[in-house]
């Protein structure tokens, strides 16, 4: 099996994606608009609070568009925000992920609620078990509107409850990745885990139609790696040529040099199923070492939440969060924002 990604890179667009130093940029999902236009989907929160665990506290999702796919991005709305915290997403919402079919417009996410206030210092976002909490309480939701502009409706319940605790994703279900197939059969891959820091782990879910109801397909996980260092996750996933294929991070622990050996890269896989994925001999797709288009080169602290613009079925563009910062310490950035590759 070879890997279709290989040598598929165009140079990193410099002026490209999306960026406000007046915050910070995560995610990044861009679709084609029914207004002609490229519409890019962000996870942001304001810059004065710091990268850290505030993701998970502060977050919104917003609306940016484009004349062209490599952008600049220019903001135009918040979509989804705070609300109600009785309801799943009622305090934060992030990890959106843009799909159309049929003449609607469907928006995947995660949110998340807790009790008690968010949290204002240092000491609060490190406290381990208020952000195991929060974390564990994290759901998927789907806002859907007629039109890329909205309105958005926006769902009272989340698409996909945890099992119980005799199962490996009996805490959350988070990061969405959803393959949407000609007939509205909606596929869709989360993430969870069994307990606070075990291994992150991909399950998959199915539904008739994109906005559920959604059954798992199976009971365990669709990746088994024996060494337990070996994390993947912020999957995407999307419908091509009979196949399902996917693009993942590859976020081994301990040196263990994990799929391909470079911690943060994201490699290819493929699926006839959604079940059994096949990863090819040399999967490597990208990795934090940015190549410009201004002949410039740079490695990034973190490379992450992959997503590839369709257009007529087939992926034209790659998009990715990435920060600036030392890059031997992923995480700790001095900027972060969305950026954009042609594709080959």
């Amino acid at each position: 099996m070879n890997n279709p990604f290989a040598d598929r890179l165009a140079l990193a667009v410099k002026n490209g994606g999306y960026k406000d130093d007046n915050y910070w940029i995560w995610c990044g999902s861009a679709i084609r608009g029914d207004d002609g236009r490229f519409h890019l989907f962000a996870s942001r929160w304001e810059k004065k609070y710091g990268f850290g665990a505030n993701w998970l506290y502060r977050c919104e999702i917003v609306r940016c568009a484009s004349n062209t796919p490599e952008g600049p991005y220019q903001y135009e709305e918040t979509v989804l925000s705070t609300r109600d915290i009785s309801y799943f997403d009622g305090r934060n919402v992030h990890n959106p992920y843009i799909r159309e079919w049929n003449g609607k417009y469907y928006l995947y996410y995660t949110g998340t609620t807790y009790g008690g206030s968010v949290p204002t210092n240092d000491k609060e976002l490190a406290d381990p078990q208020r952000f195991i909490e929060v974390w564990n309480n994290k759901r998927i939701g789907v806002a859907v509107a007629d039109s890329v502009l909205g309105p958005w409706k926006r769902p009272d319940k989340p698409l996909l409850l945890p099992r119980d605790y005799s199962h490996w994703d009996c805490t959350a279900t988070t990061n969405p990745a959803v393959a949407i197939l000609p007939d509205g059969t909606t596929y869709m891959l989360y993430k969870s885990r069994a307990y606070a820091n075990d291994t992150l782990k991909i399950g998959v879910a199915k539904a008739d139609r994109p906005d559920g109801k959604f059954v798992r397909l199976a009971d365990e996980p669709i990746f088994h790696f024996e060494n337990p260092d070996f994390h993947v996750e912020d999957p995407y996933m999307w419908y091509e040529d009979g196949k399902f294929k996917l693009l993942i991070k590859d976020d081994f622990k301990n040196n263990c040099g994990g799929v391909t050996g470079v911690w943060g890269a994201g490699f290819y896989a493929e699926s006839d199923d959604c079940i059994h994925w096949n990863i090819p001999e040399n999967p490597l797709v990208y990795s934090r070492h940015l190549k410009w288009d201004d002949g410039t080169e740079q490695d990034m602290t973190n490379a992450e939440r992959p997503f590839l613009l369709l257009q007529d079925g087939h992926p034209t563009h790659l998009f990715m969060a990435t920060g600036e910062g030392d890059p031997d310490k992923p995480y700790q950035m001095t900027r972060s924002f969305n950026i954009c590759i042609p594709l080959l």
